[in-house]
């Protein structure tokens, strides 16, 4: 993976960090998100994440939270170093 590139936040390595680039999906998803913690041009680190299509865990802001895989996968982060 190099640093720059923007992919779904399922994609990311655990333990790697990223800024959240988009929050794809309909307006009242995207508040939801936001609601969380989660907005553009924040840092996120994804902690850990189960194979077949189990929840993510990340950290944003000092706070963990789990994310469904379908939400997740609509959080497009820019990979950091």
């Amino acid at each position: 993976m190099t640093d720059g590139k923007i992919i779904p936040l399922t994609e990311l390595d655990p333990m790697r960090r990223g800024r959240i680039h988009s929050l794809d999906g309909w307006p009242n998803f995207v508040r939801r998100l936001e609601s969380m913690g989660l907005r553009q041009g924040r840092r996120i680190t994804k902690i850990s994440g189960q194979a077949l299509r189990g929840p993510v865990t990340v950290t944003v802001g000092g706070t963990s939270m789990a994310l469904g895989h379908g939400m997740a996968s609509r959080v497009m982060v820019e990979v950091e170093g």
